[in-house]
């Protein structure tokens, strides 16, 4: 092998990591343009809770079915251009639900866009991850970070859209084809080559299998993932909502809950790198579910727009490092493939993103918006019961 330019590769890993939040930036803003105009879509197609609940949930079934197709798509394509195909693929399709008009064509154009997004997910994480060995210390919870300013730009610009009249398709369509045009100048700056030749499970174990405590502590993962999850989807599909109709808020108003809860996730991805290297995910993970379960519990013991507005932002800070710490911890796991236990915990916290708005919308029907939320607090307090799952450690710290 040739002398080693460090300088070289260190700028080559800069860049990289630069692209890799590129991928998580246009990840988080493609769909979060269209999440402040779900309340009109669902008055122009005279939605009930429920069946507005089982359209949305449609990205989350079209994310359980392809899911699991990350891995082997990944090992053929590689992980960078994966992320790549898939962002697209979530723009156009998010532009299709924006247009469609009945609750069938909704839910067929979340399916195939939560598809997208669950193969884009995994490729995404597993670049990121990959990159964050080259470093060496914790920066998976930065790309988490950009993901949140991503949601922050495209709530902001959807709320904007609405504040101005623009029409759904000017505005849906615009947007798609600015992330699509960025995500692809960003392709060449991602990793080349196979993406898990130097992973440690593979270097540990070869790819034999795990043992009962190695899925025991994937199951466990598993669940504080979807917990995370369930957290997540209470501000994208029901926080506009229960501003809106349950609090009275004006619609450009009421888009802000879902744009507090993922500016507060933002913060807490930001400071989160550091606080794992210091205190470890399970110290850091329990005090995030904690901060909550106790802040939206208060929100919907007394509410009001500005208490609700505030508890959707406790939610979000306290749930920021919930899934990027449980993604590390799967993929670390001994005795699997490499690249299996992130697809596992990904594909299956889907099921937090596919039943949580099913949940909340039939519980919505059955008594009010407001009890149905209660699923936050409760959430907080499962990852308070399972965070053992996750390392107790401090990562080692290297520039």
């Amino acid at each position: 092998m040739a002398p080693d330019p460090p300088r070289a590769a260190s700028a080559q890993t800069r860049r990289a990591r630069a692209a890799v939040a590129v991928l998580f930036l246009t990840n988080g803003a493609v769909f979060a343009n269209l999440l402040p105009r779900y309340p009109e879509i669902k008055t122009d197609l005279a939605l009930s809770n429920a069946v507005y609940g089982a359209a949305v949930a449609a990205f989350s079934a079209g994310a359980l079915v392809a899911g699991l197709t990350a891995a082997a798509l990944i090992r053929r394509f590689r992980s960078s251009r994966v992320a790549v195909a898939g962002t697209v693929g979530i723009a156009v399709f998010v532009v299709l639900a924006g247009l469609a008009p009945s609750a069938a064509l909704l839910a067929g154009a979340l399916f195939v866009a939560g598809a997208c997004d669950a193969v884009t997910d995994v490729a995404q994480n597993a670049h990121g991850l990959r990159v964050q060995r080259v470093y060496g210390r914790s920066i998976i919870n930065s790309f988490h970070a950009v993901w949140a300013v991503g949601a922050i730009l495209g709530g902001l610009t959807g709320a904007a859209a609405i504040a101005l009249n623009i029409s759904r398709a000017v505005h849906l369509g615009g947007a798609a084809v600015v992330l699509s045009a960025v995500v692809i100048a960003a392709y060449p700056y991602l990793l080349p080559g196979p993406d898990h030749d130097d992973h440690p499970a593979a270097a540990r174990t070869g790819g034999t299998g795990g043992g009962v405590a190695v899925y025991a502590t994937l199951l466990a993962l598993v669940v504080i993932a979807v917990a995370g999850a369930t957290i997540e989807d209470a501000g994208s599909s029901w926080a506009t909502l229960y501003l809106r109709d349950s609090l009275g808020a004006p619609g450009a108003l009421a888009a802000f809950g879902y744009v507090a809860l993922v500016g507060a996730m933002f913060v807490g991805r930001l400071i989160g790198d550091r606080f794992v290297d210091r205190f470890g995910e399970r110290a850091v993970a329990r005090a995030g579910a904690l901060i909550a379960a106790a802040g939206m519990g208060a929100a919907l013991a007394v509410p009001s727009v500005p208490g609700t507005i505030a508890g959707f932002a406790a939610a979000g800070f306290g749930v920021a490092t919930l899934i990027p710490s449980a993604m590390h911890g799967a993929d670390q796991l001994p005795g699997l493939r490499p690249g299996t236990g992130l697809t596992a915990v990904t594909w299956l916290m889907r099921l937090g993103f596919f039943g949580a708005p099913l949940l909340v919308g039939l519980i919505a029907d059955a008594t009010s918006l407001r009890v149905g939320l209660l699923s936050v607090p409760v959430a907080g307090l499962v990852v308070m019961l399972l965070a053992g799952a996750l390392s107790a450690r401090r990562r080692p710290s290297r520039s």
